[in-house]
This record gives structure tokens, C-alpha cells and sequence, in this order.
């Protein structure tokens, strides 16, 4: 993946007509000036079918991310989070099968990470990854959109948010709720008082959160189709990655794994505070491959998914103790 002098953003590239769900990107300090997120990089030259992202001939497109507060200087408290979270580095139990839907594509995916017991804990535990706003979670950033028509499918369900579903819903029509970068043309959702404007803060009567969030649980849908592409991948990773074989053939692979600190870049290591490695993020009622099954089957396919749900199910249901356990769930 290209790397730049400031802070980047790989553009999602999003696998069926409607996706969406997920996490906020947009925004670093000097101390992030090498942050990236790379939430699913382009496909490699020559791969079609569909699991390829739009455009694969496109070069990577890289929005700016700028402006985030200085992390330095965290009190005791806030540095005392590091011990919230294991390394980086750890065994890790993987899995390769063929796609079902298609003979010339292989998934690679982390059982690990699949079957932990993460789970998001927004307004609930969430530190946030700018010190000083527990409460934006991952929303500081603004969301780029990955392409027009990301931003038109937003705003068909912009449209119908209220004023009760939207607290700042007045400001957003009234002035706009999108913006582009400092340095580029790249278009995102708007940033609002130091956060995303569709994040509704603590106190609003609507609910806190963003708001394009509660729209689709009130109208029982999946918040994936309501809400930015880039918002929905967090904290799973998408990657692919030509593989040839000694007989000369070759397959896309499709790599399905956790989205820790490295993802984000280099930046990734001054974060405030990363749920995936965090203990207190670890308690899930479910494992994540079946919390996430909603936008699992939007990366992988119906027949994808339902594979990899086998395969975990067999882990899980294995001779205890589990072998490459990821550290930060919980022991007993």
C-alpha cells in the first residue's frame, strides 16, 4: 500500500450495492501523521467477479486525514489504559478454504480473531482513540465516502432522518452535511464540533450515537445499508493478494482478519485507545463471527459465510483448552 507524507485513507471498496456499518475515518495529529486505514486496498490487477471491488484498475485513492488534538501529555489515568490492552504479537490460529461461489478464489481467515469475544463497547467502556473524547468512540473522524455512489445512497437515507432521530439535523441541512479535504477533492461526512456530524452526543433525547445508526435499527434494517462504506468494516479487515501456485495456476486470495493497531498504520501505535486488543472489550455474549455475521456475509458471500461459520463452530466445539486463544478474552 503507497505510502505518503501525511496521514491517508484507502477508499473502501464496497462488494454489493448496499454497505455500510461500522467506524468513522478521517482525522490525526502530528502524532498521526502516518496513520492510515486501509480498511480493503484494491483488488490486484486482473481480478474480477464479485468479490472485486469497483474499479480495480483505479490506483489506490488516499484521502487526508488531518487535524486530530495532541495525545501527548495523557494523565495518569488515561496512560494507565495501556494495561487494557495485550501485544500485538501472538500465536494465532488461521484457516484457508475455497470460496464456494467461486473456483478461483480462496479465503484465508483468522479463527482467532473470529471467535473471540470482542465486542463494541460505545457508551460503554469506550475510551475512544482521541484522548479527551471517551464518548466519540471511533467517531472523531469523519467518514470518506468510497465512491458517488456511497454518498448517494447516505443521502437518500439522510433524508429521512428527523430532528428527534438527529441532533443536529438543522445544522446539516441548513449548511451541509458533507465536506472535502484539506489537501484533495476527496469528499466525506462533515466534521462538527470536533466530531462526526451525524454522531449524536450524550444527552440527545434521540439517543447517542450516530445517527444514521438508530435510523435503520428503528426501521429494522442492518445498519450496513444506512451508513457509510467505510463506516461498516471496523474492526474486521478485508485484504486480497495473488497467490501462485508451483503448478502454475493462480487464485485470489481473500483474506478476512482483525483490524488492530498495525491496520491503521504507523499512526496506528499513538491511538488513544484500541478496542480490538483490549480486555475490557472481550466479553461478548457471542463469538465475533456470529455478532458480525451481517457484514461477514456482505465481504464474503452468503456460501463464504456459511463456510466459515462451519469452521468456527468446529473450533469452538474442539477439546478445550482452544489452541492460539486470542489473549485479550477472558480465561474463564
Amino acid at each position: 500500500m503507497a505510502k505518503t507524507k501525511k496521514a491517508k485513507q484507502d477508499k473502501i471498496r464496497k462488494r454489493g450495492p448496499e454497505a455500510g456499518r461500522g467506524a468513522e475515518a478521517g482525522a490525526a495529529s502530528d502524532e498521526l501523521e502516518d496513520l492510515v486505514i486501509a480498511f480493503a486496498p484494491d483488488l490486484p490487477e486482473g481480478a474480477e467477479g464479485a468479490d472485486a471491488p469497483a474499479d480495480p484498475s483505479d490506483p489506490a485513492n488516499l484521502s487526508h486525514l488531518s487535524d486530530l488534538t495532541d495525545l501527548s501529555g495523557l494523565s495518569e489515568d488515561e496512560a494507565d489504559l495501556s494495561d487494557d490492552e495485550v501485544g500485538l504479537d501472538f500465536a494465532r490460529a488461521w484457516v484457508e478454504f475455497p470460496d464456494p461461489a467461486d473456483d478461483e478464489q480462496v479465503f484465508r481467515c483468522d479463527l482467532t480473531w473470529l471467535t473471540s469475544r470482542w465486542t463494541c463497547v460505545f457508551g460503554q467502556g469506550c475510551h475512544g482513540i482521541q484522548a479527551g473524547r471517551a464518548s466519540d468512540g471511533c467517531c472523531t473522524l469523519g467518514a470518506h465516502f468510497s465512491d458517488e455512489d456511497d454518498e448517494e445512497r447516505v443521502g437518500r437515507h439522510v433524508a429521512r432522518l428527523t430532528p428527534d432521530l438527529w441532533q443536529f439535523h438543522d445544522v446539516g441541512h441548513a449548511t451541509g452535511w458533507t465536506q472535502t479535504g484539506d489537501e484533495d477533492d476527496e469528499r466525506q461526512t462533515r466534521r462538527y464540533e470536533g466530531s462526526c456530524i451525524f454522531q449524536n452526543r450524550p444527552g440527545f433525547k434521540g439517543g447517542a450515537g450516530c445517527a444514521l445508526h438508530i435510523l435503520a435499527l428503528k426501521e429494522g434494517r442492518e445498519p450496513l445499508e444506512t451508513k457509510p462504506d467505510v463506516c461498516w468494516q471496523l474492526p474486521i479487515r478485508r485484504s486480497y493478494a495473488w497467490i501462485d501456485r508451483p503448478d502454475e495456476t493462480r487464485v485470489l486470495q481473500i483474506t478476512i482478519a482483525e483490524y488492530d493497531r498495525r491496520g491503521w498504520g504507523p499512526g496506528g501505535h499513538d491511538l488513544h485507545w484500541w478496542c480490538t486488543s483490549a480486555t475490557s472489550a472481550h466479553g461478548g455474549g457471542e463469538p465475533v463471527y456470529l455478532s458480525y455475521r451481517a457484514e461477514l456475509t456482505e465481504l464474503m458471500g452468503k456460501e463464504g459465510y456459511d463456510r466459515l461459520a462451519e469452521l468456527c463452530e468446529q473450533r469452538l466445539a474442539s477439546a478445550l483448552p482452544l489452541v492460539a486463544p486470542h489473549p485479550a478474552d477472558p480465561t474463564d
